[in-house]
């Protein structure tokens, strides 16, 4: 009986040991170092949403840093996704150089360590061992000079900036990025020995300099231990940078920031826990879910933010201030993971850019720091809004958000990659009910459209459809009754680039005539750009999340939809593959004319489950995620924009997803996993089970939710947060009288 009570205790630790296991471990930043053809993914370390975020500078130009042989720098912060960094720090040995080029050192990923929390590399040239942590608003670099020559630390950098060596162990400074400047504060371990500057490769004595692409070194005897850097960051000024370093950093190891930052990353991964599957997909997994964390990012400091929308130092009244944003990308199934694990912060985010709207005038498209960059195309603010508030995460200015989102809807201009009033074709589109397009030939008539992102007339169409349709639920929730009808039968718009001819969503010129001629896989210039945005016809005829039925029935019915989706994803290139990828580089991870990595498609594979015949999805979904998707640095399948591919894979994995965001329903797919349990903030569970789940075993023959049979496949975003358990019973087979209920 001892010997039975023992092994039963036993089983039991190790049960908690396993269920309690560091996801964050499964973590690889490396993942995505290689773009498959546009742009690659830096390991970045960062705590979830932080001001700072760090990487190693490789070759200048490299499109694949992962590949790079050298390091040339330390990043001192990424202001804004994507956009390069500021101001960066390289340690060096002998006499000080500036030449980017001659202190550059080879390392070796197989010798390096990556977290999302802590980077080592080895500098074999220099025999330097650099590591480096972060906290929010910091990070600590640390080198270990390992020879007996005087060692050096280069500050550089790239764009206008001022540098200034303010005691014998402090530097700081600020370089301007999109007009504002990024502010730092650096104190070193150990005192310098000598200490200049330079300017045009020049050295110079002096220990302040300003201008542009200019730097700083200081040099310190051979240390016996690791020089530490600690550099803390604001937007507001120096002091304020120096306040940061010391509240987050002071009386604190590196190691014990180091373990700080461990356990957040470990506790906020945590959030969701897998058994079942195998090492590789929750190696992908954990990795998407990490990446799915970077933004957005809270700017507040110490109660204040700086604010590029006019250029103000603002009180934050104890909510922080949220920018970093590429909503085009994001709102599709970032901002709804985010709603599942932090509604509350999802709300904060949104009260965000409600206080961006009062500040500038219009609400932002992605939002930086600096200000809004006017990139792609709708103004998906509104289903930003409007998920979150129909989910119940109503702790915002609703009120005020709507009368931004009106104005942008009613007097902001809809062209591509431009903000601001109205122009003549927004006009147009007001009284007609679609966005007038030139043949691909033409020369454009309005100088305010951008030459080569052009009008992308029938993408706009579609894309302000579906965001006059969030619009109108919204003014009806808030009792807006005239508004939410105009705004509803605005979002019927797409009917109007519908050519039943063709079978296609098509360009439509300002005279009611159809563009001919039409190829639906080729018209349209690079990416599509005169009719649609980054890719073709194709995948653009399934842009119309939120009238699906309607969508359904204009391409056939039921048995004609599910043709045509088969038919998208068996299309074949009508030219070399290599010609078409030159015309449509952002059609990466094709499967036909599918393009797993771009977000117009991302929705597409579900789609199935809308026509009564789910075990397509269940497939399409595994072949999808299996093909494209790795945990090597070829592992993303495109341009993962900040969390928007990495969150639809976290989604998928776990076998449902948003469609249409604001409609607080979720497709069910195929999950990877045999159980996967959500921590809900409210202490509640929504677990999913997936028996007998494997590679063969993809599709579902049966399903319960809280051990009612389920027969739909769908379930409520109600379903989560009320903390359900949804039991899947898998199989090698499909089972066709599965989920055929709408």
């Amino acid at each position: 009986m001892k010997i039975g009570t023992n092994l039963l205790f036993f089983l039991l630790i190790l049960f908690n040991a396993c269920k309690n296991k560091d996801v964050s471990l499964y973590v690889d930043p490396n993942i995505g170092g290689v773009a498959p053809l546009l742009t690659t993914k830096n390991p970045t370390v960062h705590r979830p949403h932080s001001m700072i975020r760090v990487f190693p500078v490789t070759k200048p130009g490299l499109t694949d840093r992962y590949l790079s042989d050298k390091i040339y720098g330390f990043a001192l912060n990424m202001p804004a996704y994507r956009m390069g960094h500021v101001t960066e720090l390289m340690p060096t040995i002998g006499k000080p150089v500036t030449n980017r080029d001659q202190y550059a050192a080879s390392y070796d990923h197989d010798q390096e360590e990556v977290h999302p929390w802590y980077h080592k590399v080895y500098l074999e040239d220099s025999n330097i061992d650099a590591d480096w942590t972060t906290t929010e608003r910091a990070v600590i670099y640390r080198f270990n000079f390992n020879g007996n020559d005087s060692c050096n630390i280069i500050f550089r950098s790239g764009r206008k900036a001022s540098f200034k060596i303010t005691t014998n162990n402090s530097i700081q400074g600020w370089e301007e990025f999109e007009k504002t400047k990024q502010y730092f504060y650096a104190e070193f371990s150990q005192p310098f020995l000598s200490k200049g500057s330079f300017e045009s490769g020049k050295i110079k004595p002096e220990t302040e300099i300003a201008g542009n692409a200019v730097g700083l070194y200081v040099t310190f005897p051979s240390p016996e231990k690791a020089v530490e850097v600690r550099m803390g960051i604001s937007y507001i000024d120096e002091r304020q940078a120096a306040i940061n370093l010391r509240k987050e950093t002071n009386n604190k190891s590196f190691e014990s920031i180091k373990e700080e930052s461990h356990q957040i990353w470990a506790n906020n991964l945590g959030k969701i826990k897998v058994e079942g599957g195998t090492e590789r997909q929750k190696r992908i997994f954990y990795t998407s879910l990490y990446r799915s964390m970077e933004r957005m990012v809270n700017i507040s400091e110490d109660g204040r933010y700086f604010s590029g929308y006019d250029d103000q130092i603002h009180q934050d009244g104890g909510r922080p201030f949220f920018v970093d944003d590429w909503l085009w990308d994001t709102y599709r199934c970032l901002h709804p993971l985010m709603s599942i694990l932090n509604p509350s912060q999802q709300a904060d985010m949104v009260e965000s850019y409600i206080r961006m709207y009062e500040q500038s005038g219009w609400m932002p498209t992605f939002p930086q720091f600096y200000g809004d960059f006017p990139a792609m195309i709708g103004f998906h603010s509104a289903a930003l809004v409007w998920d979150t508030y129909q989910k119940g995460e109503t702790n915002f200015s609703v009120e005020k958000a709507y009368e931004g989102l009106k104005k942008n809807a009613m007097q902001g201009t809809m062209l591509p990659w431009r903000t601001g009033p109205m122009c003549s074709l927004d006009s147009f589109y007001l009284k007609n009910g679609w966005y007038p397009a030139l043949p691909e030939d033409s020369t454009e008539t309005l100088p305010m459209v951008d030459g080569f992102e052009k009008r992308q007339a029938v993408a706009l169409t579609l894309e302000h459809s579906y965001d006059d349709w969030c619009l109108g639920q919204l003014a009806k929730a808030l009792g807006k009754m005239d508004d939410s009808e105009y705004f509803s039968n605005r979002s019927k718009n797409y009917r109007n680039v519908f050519n039943p001819a063709t079978g296609f969503m098509a360009p439509k010129m300002a005279n009611g005539e159809w563009i001919e001629p039409f190829d639906p896989q080729l018209s349209g210039g690079i990416g599509s750009r005169s009719f649609y945005a980054e890719n073709n016809a194709w995948t653009w005829n399934f842009s119309v999340p939120h009238d699906i039925p309607d969508l359904i029935g204009l391409l056939g019915g039921n048995d004609g939809f599910v043709k045509r989706v088969d038919a998208l994803f068996n299309e074949p290139t009508h030219i070399s593959k290599w010609q078409f990828m030159g015309k449509f580089p952002d059609a990466t991870g094709l499967n036909g004319m599918f393009v797993a990595g771009n977000e117009p498609s991302f929705h597409i594979p579900y789609l199935y489950n809308y026509a009564g015949q789910p075990w397509r999805t269940q497939r399409r979904i595994r072949e999808v995620m299996d093909m494209w998707f790795d945990d090597r640095p070829l592992g993303i399948p495109g341009d993962e924009d900040g969390g928007g591919l990495c969150s639809w894979y976290v989604f998928s994995a776990m076998g449902f997803y948003p469609v249409t965001p604001g409609s607080g329903e979720y497709a069910i797919g195929s999950p990877f996993f045999n159980r996967i349990e959500i921590e809900l903030p409210n202490g509640k569970t929504f677990t999913v089970i997936a028996k007998n789940c494997s590679k063969k075993n993809k599709y579902i023959q049966s399903a319960t939710l809280n051990g009612n049979e389920l027969n739909r496949s769908f379930i409520n975003h109600s379903d989560i947060v009320q903390g359900s358990k949804l039991s899947l019973v898998m199989g090698d087979k499909p089972n066709k009288q599965w989920g055929v209920a709408p």
